[in-house]
């Protein structure tokens, strides 16, 4: 029986710029959490952002189950890229990210320069991002992968993904 051939290809300056561009384009995600009363996956759409450093960032509720999920097991992961008008939804590229959900205090020092970004982003935010039971969670990004379209499958860090 032969080698299964390596679908991953060597993450070049392409693959790193549509990344990117897909992380810094999407305004919501598919987000992966482990239910926290069965262990079991659990996917919810959540509006998304990017921190200054580029990390991914959202506004989530106290009153969510993903966001008591986030807190009783960091690991998550993101999902973006929408399949386009025509063709085949998988040829379009996407991006996963897999990454640790860390929440941010308001009394952070990070929090203003986090809060005005993902604002800037989605303004309508604005009518609720200081409700009590509304707080900001960073992703903090431990891998991605992308693929870029039929063929074109990388692995990507952090590092590829900050803006440049």
């Amino acid at each position: 029986m032969p080698e299964p051939v390596n679908p991953i290809r060597p993450t070049d300056d392409e693959a790193r710029a549509l990344a990117r561009g897909l992380l810094a384009g999407a305004r919501h995600a598919a987000l992966a959490v482990l239910h926290p009363d069965t262990g079991g996956p659990y996917v919810s759409r959540v509006a998304l952002g990017q921190a200054p450093d580029g990390a991914p960032v959202t506004l989530i509720s106290t009153l969510a189950l993903h966001t008591r999920a986030l807190q009783a097991d960091p690991r998550a992961a993101i999902l973006v890229g929408e399949p386009g008008p025509k063709g085949d939804p998988l040829t379009h590229p996407r991006l996963t990210v897999q990454a640790r959900a860390r929440f941010i205090d308001r009394a952070d020092p990070a929090h203003a320069a986090i809060r005005a970004r993902y604002l800037a982003d989605h303004p309508k935010s604005k009518l609720y991002a200081d409700f009590a039971d509304f707080g900001f969670v960073l992703f903090d990004v431990e891998g991605a992968a992308l693929n870029g379209g039929f063929g074109k499958a990388y692995q990507l860090t952090f590092e590829d993904l900050r803006p440049r």
